[in-house]
């Protein structure tokens, strides 16, 4: 469209302001005030029943927010909204696939949808199917009801991909696969991201999302509870060194002087991405600062998510 707003990486492509949710007398999402940068790949984390289903829902237009608002590439009211949806893809839960269709009548009726033009003798569906690892379902006579979970997963992102969207927002699409098509699932999203696709995905395995997000928003009981880098949480995660000290308050001083990343919780002070507590322990003696205490714990990204939605940010 000629009056759309084209995005450098650092713009907003998403924003939502106190954006909320209710069903009856549900609140399925509350408050929730979010922005995403063109060329993110958000991991968006929470349990099954905190909300992210009805985000993205209400980001794709599927639903209406019952108070607050929803900018998609600057544009926020009526048409303009509406218009910046088709700049946008979604796999909600399960791949929208026409079950008795191969799969390139699936590819065809999208791009008809999308209005592309000769898609098979351009060699635009084909180029989509290798994209995703599936080069001979061009020919596939089989319909897709028939294939695996993990191809039915990758030609729903072959769908997704007609129209060459600038965002896609994926509902857990690793559900149900074999260690195998997790992988191959996750090298498509940083294929497409290198590509300057900005991506969300949302999925409870928080072990698969730290192999590729650049950014993590922790959503819990319809609220946005936290959102922090991968670098960040690279910095939360892993071994931690929780020491008890005569004066935790200057303990920390020092520490942070020193280049340590310290935090203090409760009494303890917490030291994290340490690979010799004897480094903490040298600088504290250097400073006059007694030692009453020292023990490691190795923090994992599921650790750190139960603290966060449990109220105990690290």
């Amino acid at each position: 469209m000629a009056n759309e707003k084209r995005l450098t990486d650092g713009d907003a492509v998403i924003e939502t302001k106190r954006l909320s949710k209710r069903y009856g007398r549900c609140l399925a999402l509350n408050d929730v005030t979010l922005s995403v940068k063109k060329g993110q790949l958000i991991g968006l984390v929470g349990k099954n029943g905190a909300g992210k289903t009805t985000l993205i829902r209400l980001l794709t237009g599927v639903a209406h927010p019952t108070s607050g608002t929803i900018s998609l590439f600057g544009s926020q009211n009526g048409k303009e909204l509406e218009a910046s949806l088709s700049r946008v893809a979604a796999m909600v839960e399960q791949p929208a696939l026409y079950e008795n269709m191969t799969t390139t009548q699936n590819l065809m009726t999208e791009c008809i949808l999308n209005g592309v033009k000769d898609p098979i003798k351009s060699g635009y569906i084909e180029d989509k199917l290798n994209f995703v690892g599936l080069p001979e379902s061009f020919t596939d006579k089989r319909h897709v009801k028939d294939y695996s979970l993990g191809m039915r997963q990758r030609v729903g992102i072959a769908m997704a991909m007609i129209g060459d969207p600038e965002l896609m927002i994926l509902d857990e699409p690793t559900n149900g696969l074999d260690p195998e098509g997790i992988r191959q699932i996750r090298e498509l999203l940083l294929k497409l991201n290198k590509q300057g696709i900005t991506i969300i995905v949302s999925s409870h395995i928080l072990s698969e999302l730290s192999k590729f997000a650049s950014t993590y928003v922790f959503i819990d009981k319809g609220c946005l509870v936290e959102e922090i880098s991968a670098a960040d949480l690279e910095k939360k995660v892993g071994k931690i060194i929780i020491v008890k000290t005569s004066d935790n308050e200057k303990a920390q001083k020092v520490l942070l002087e020193a280049k340590f990343d310290s935090e203090i919780v409760k009494d303890t002070l917490n030291v994290h991405n340490i690979k010799e507590p004897a480094e903490v322990i040298n600088v504290l003696n250097d400073n006059g600062v007694s030692l009453l205490g020292l023990r490691e714990e190795e923090n994992s990204l599921e650790d750190y998510f139960v603290d966060v939605i449990g109220g105990n940010k690290r």
